[in-house]
C-alpha cells in the first residue's frame, strides 16, 4: 500500500509520521508524476486558499479529482475537508467539488478560537479521541450519501464518510493516537483488494 500525502503545503510531514509508524509506505505528492501508483491521497490541514493556488499551479486538481471520482480513497483534514467539499459557504477557494457536503471555513473563530476536545467516534471504539481544532471548518449541509461519523454536539458533525471519502474538521495528524490513520488504512484495504 503506498499512500500519497499532498506536500505542497501544511502539516503534511506530521501524516507523514504517523502513517511511517504504522509501517505504511508513503510519497509526498508535489507533482502529478508523484500520483502514479498510489492506493489512497491525503489532503492535510493548512491554509485552504494556499492550497488551492498550489494546486492549479502544479496542476494537481484534475489529476486528484480524477483519481477519487474513479474510486481512489481520500482523506482530508482541517482544509483538506475544505479541498473536498463540494460546496462552500464562502466565496474562495474554489473546492474539488468530490464528497457532498457544504462546509464554512473557519466556522469557529480565528487562530486564537482553536481548541481541543475528547469526543467519541464509534468506528474507533470506546475510548474518546482527543481532537485538535485550529481554524476548523464546519460542515452546514450533508448530502444524502454521507454518513456522520462523530460530532462536536448534537449540531456540529466533524467526522464524515461517503463511500471512499473521509473527513475531518480536525487534525488526527497532530496527537499521538493513530485510530483515525489505522480506520483510513483499512478503508484504503478494502478498496484496494
Amino acid at each position: 500500500m503506498i499512500v500519497g500525502v499532498l506536500a505542497v503545503q501544511g502539516d503534511f510531514a506530521e501524516h507523514i509520521s504517523v502513517l511511517d509508524s504504522l509501517g505504511v509506505e508513503t510519497v509526498e505528492v508535489r507533482l502529478p508524476k508523484d500520483l502514479v501508483g498510489v492506493n489512497a491521497i491525503i489532503i492535510p490541514g493548512g491554509e485552504s486558499t494556499t492550497i488551492r493556488r498550489l494546486l492549479d499551479l502544479y496542476d494537481l486538481s484534475d489529476p486528484i479529482i480524477s483519481l477519487v471520482a474513479a474510486g481512489t480513497p481520500v482523506w482530508g483534514t482541517c482544509a483538506g475537508m475544505i479541498m473536498l467539499a463540494k460546496n462552500l459557504i464562502d466565496s474562495r477557494p474554489e473546492p474539488l467539488r468530490l464528497m457532498d457536503i457544504t462546509v464554512a471555513r473557519n466556522a469557529f473563530g480565528r487562530q486564537v478560537d482553536s481548541f481541543e476536545a475528547d469526543l467519541d467516534f464509534p468506528i474507533l471504539g470506546e475510548d474518546p479521541f482527543h481532537a485538535i481544532f485550529i481554524r476548523a471548518p464546519a460542515v452546514s449541509g450533508i448530502g444524502k450519501d454521507v454518513k456522520v461519523l462523530g460530532r462536536l454536539d448534537e449540531n456540529t458533525p466533524v467526522a464524515l464518510l461517503q463511500n471512499h471519502m473521509l473527513v475531518t474538521s480536525f487534525h488526527p495528524e497532530l496527537t499521538a493516537d493513530s485510530r483515525f490513520h489505522q480506520f483510513f488504512l483499512t478503508l484504503v484495504e478494502s478498496r484496494n483488494v
